[in-house]
């Protein structure tokens, strides 16, 4: 052919080289990202305590004087293994209870799904996301001392 020439071919190759190896190197880097997003799996956990809270906020000011609505929470103390997670739950309305298993030492399924929220299941197969608002490690109940003998 007249109007190519072998350097022609040889800079065409020279200019795929780089795609063929971004290509590669995708293709690596999206396998090892299946690995990494291993789904999260559920944990017996219970439920410490239930306890109803309010936040208060300042709807406006009337004459430099607040005027403030509490809206209720409820926080929830939660125990997986040797952590407690100090949660908090937010009713749609401020007239709804938590769920009706959600009583004190209630046995339920828990899943972190990261550092700041945690899933809560029943046994009704009812899920709730929580917000965590602190971590804390577990206090195990320590046998009380003997009393010492006393001696007349």
């Amino acid at each position: 052919m007249p109007g190519i020439r072998l350097s022609d071919h040889c800079s065409i190759l020279v200019l795929m080289k780089p795609i063929v190896a971004s290509a590669a190197l995708l293709a690596v880097l999206l396998s090892f990202s299946n690995l990494y997003a291993a789904e999260k799996q559920w944990e017996t956990g219970r439920i410490m305590i239930v306890e109803k809270k309010f936040h208060t906020r300042v709807l406006y000011y009337l004459v430099n004087t607040p005027v403030t609505q509490d809206d209720p929470y409820y926080e929830v103390s939660l125990q997986l293994g040797d952590t407690v997670l100090l949660t908090e739950f937010t009713p749609r309305h401020a007239a709804d209870d938590p769920p009706d298993g959600w009583t004190d030492n209630a046995e339920v399924q828990i899943k972190v799904t990261d550092k700041h929220h945690v899933w809560v299941k029943q046994s009704g197969g009812m899920e709730l996301q929580l917000l965590i608002v602190k971590r804390m490690p577990a206090v195990t109940q320590l046998a009380a001392p003997k009393p010492a003998p006393v001696e007349n």
